[in-house]
Parts: C-alpha cells; sequence; structure tokens
C-alpha cells in the first residue's frame, strides 16, 4: 500500500475522532454554562442577610467562571473553579429549612391531622372570611370526618394568568359533610412574593394548606380574579380513601419536619401525581404533569374524567368561575358551584 493510500484510508477515522472531541468538548461547555448557571442563581438566592451583597457575589462568581472556563488558558484555572462550585455547593446544603419565620398571616399555621380507625379529626382546617384578598379575618376550626363517608375526589385548575401553567388542588367530598380542599403551596414570609425561578433555589417553605372551599375557592375566583376550573375524578371510594390517607401522612410529616418547595420536584401537580402512584396509579410521568395547565387535557386523554362529551364542552362546563363569585358564602357553597357540573361518570 503506498503512502497516498494510507493516508486515504485513515482519513475516515481521523474525522470520526475529530467529530467525537468537538462533542465531547460541546459537553464539556454545556455542562460548565450549566453548573456556572446553576452556582450563580443560588448564591443569588441564598440566605445572606442583604440583597445588594447576594447580588454582587453572584456576579463576581459567574465573571470570575467566565474567564476561567474560556477565556484564559491557564491549565490549572478550570480546578479552580470547581473548587469555588464544590464551596458553593457544601454552603448550600448547610442552608436548611425552618418553620420559624415572619410568615405571612394566610400561611402561618400548619395543619395537623389524628386517624383513629375511621374516624379523622384534623385540626387548623382555615376557614377565613375575606374582604379583599390581603384583609381577611383569621379564622382556623377543628373538622372530624369518616373515611367510609369519602365517595369522591374533585380537582381544582386555577389559572392567574393565561397559559400552560396554573395551580392545581384537590378536594376531597364526603356524603355526609362538606368538602375538604387541600391546596400544596409555597410558604411566603412577610413581604415576599412568588417567583417561579427563586422557587427553584430554597426560597419557600412548602405548606398543605387544608381548608373550607368557601375560603381556598372564592379566595381565587373573587379576590385574586382567577379563571377556576373543577372536574369530577372517575376514581372509585376506595382508591379516594387511600389519596386522602397518604395526603394526611405527609400533612403529619410536614407539621413535624420543614420541607423546601421546588417547582420541579416538589410542588402542586407533581406531589398530587405522585401521591396518586402510592395510592395506586398506574402510569408514568406526562409533560403536562409540568405544564399543569394541560391537565385537564391529560386527565381526559387517560379517561379519569366524564369523555362522554367533548373536550372543549367538558371544560366550558367545568369553568366555574362566575358561579363562583355569584354562590356567596353559605354553607351550601360546595353545592352551588357543583350544580351544573358534568357528573363524574356518564
Amino acid at each position: 500500500m503506498t503512502f497516498a493510500e494510507t493516508r486515504t484510508a485513515r482519513t475516515p477515522g481521523r474525522r470520526a475522532l475529530n467529530a467525537l472531541g468537538l462533542l465531547v468538548r460541546g459537553i464539556g461547555h454545556v455542562c460548565g454554562a450549566l453548573l456556572l448557571c446553576w452556582a450563580a442563581l443560588a448564591i443569588n438566592f441564598s440566605n445572606l442577610p442583604w440583597p445588594w451583597l447576594r447580588l454582587t457575589l453572584a456576579i463576581a462568581f459567574a465573571v470570575f467562571g467566565i474567564w476561567a472556563l474560556w477565556i484564559t488558558h491557564r491549565p490549572r484555572m478550570p480546578w479552580v473553579f470547581a473548587g469555588l462550585f464544590l464551596v458553593v455547593c457544601a454552603w448550600w446544603a448547610t442552608i436548611l429549612p425552618s418553620h420559624d419565620r415572619d410568615w405571612r398571616r394566610d400561611v402561618a399555621v400548619m395543619p395537623h391531622a389524628v386517624v383513629d380507625g375511621d374516624t379523622v379529626r384534623i385540626s387548623d382546617v382555615r376557614d377565613f372570611d375575606y374582604r379583599t384578598r390581603d384583609d381577611f379575618t383569621v379564622r382556623y376550626k377543628e373538622r372530624t370526618v369518616s373515611l367510609s363517608h369519602l365517595t369522591g375526589v374533585d380537582f381544582y385548575v386555577s389559572f392567574w394568568m393565561e397559559g400552560p401553567i396554573g395551580h392545581t388542588f384537590l378536594s376531597f367530598v364526603f356524603d355526609n359533610a362538606p368538602p375538604l380542599a387541600v391546596s400544596i403551596e409555597t410558604r411566603p414570609e412577610v413581604g415576599e412574593g412568588y417567583s417561579p425561578l427563586a422557587s427553584m433555589f430554597k426560597e419557600y417553605e412548602l405548606i398543605y394548606i387544608v381548608g373550607d372551599e368557601r375560603d381556598l375557592v372564592r379566595l381565587r375566583t373573587n379576590y385574586r380574579d382567577e379563571e377556576l376550573f373543577l372536574y369530577h375524578l372517575t376514581i372509585s371510594p376506595a382508591a379516594a380513601r387511600r389519596l386522602f390517607l397518604v395526603y394526611l401522612e405527609r400533612i403529619n410529616e410536614l407539621h413535624a419536619k420543614p420541607e423546601w418547595y421546588h417547582l420541579l420536584s416538589n410542588s402542586c401537580t407533581i406531589n398530587i401525581v405522585r401521591y396518586a402512584n402510592v395510592a395506586g396509579r398506574m402510569g408514568g410521568l406526562d409533560l403536562r404533569h409540568i405544564l399543569n395547565g394541560l391537565i385537564d387535557r391529560y386527565f381526559y386523554n387517560t379517561g379519569l374524567v366524564n369523555t362522554s362529551l367533548g373536550f372543549d364542552e367538558l371544560r366550558r362546563r367545568s369553568n366555574i368561575t362566575e358561579v363562583s363569585r355569584a354562590a356567596g358564602n353559605g354553607d351550601d357553597f360546595p353545592q352551588r358551584i357543583r350544580a351544573n357540573l358534568p357528573p363524574a361518570r356518564p
């Protein structure tokens, strides 16, 4: 074989090696960028006392990381960046959730449940009387319900703006008592608002608000101007009871030990699906569990709601926004918002 023939034969192998090298370097650059972004955001949303200091340190870390990874060619600089990144990770691990903060009044009290055979006694069930979204009379009560009288589960989807993201919560329905709503939410401190990005960086603790529907539903439709949809789920009473017991266990765990809220791993719809799995649900993760504003379409496709109607008609009839606004604050509120809903099954 001549030199030219040998060189020609080796060319495809060299090209493959070059392509592999470019791919490895590209993956390295992407990983470096992700680690850099995460660490900078972790510093910015950390527990340091002053916002200006957090922002300054975050920018300084980002600038140094860009210089160390992509501008300078000193061989030790990537290792220096790696060391600083590990320091940020170690510090991050020391930031722990707490029950002892200056909470907003609407999330100041954690519920607790006692299960005694068929009887469930839940303390600190929220039943606020609202004048505006921020002006209300604080009122908590104790509810006692029977597992044997739990007949079903209703699912709420609430939208504060148009788009594929909303808030979801459940209401457990009894045949001898008013429904009991449970909403998995952030637990903000006084003066603290909600940021989806911040929620992924230990900014908010987690709370399960157990409340009367006159509180949780009317707050969203009447005082926060949200659009609210209510769906009967087609699960059996036995499955509803299993799910309720899972919820009660988690409520008590959270009462004993605080946890961080996380948009992608410890939030409303993600946890609902997780607890449904524990209670016997079959099925995997779906993108609509994260883009939860589309969850009703997922329910329709999987037969968890009444499919005798077309989806658009079901969704139209499940919009209870105006019905809730007109229903008043009486004891018949749960019946009035359900009066024109399609049944759970055809």
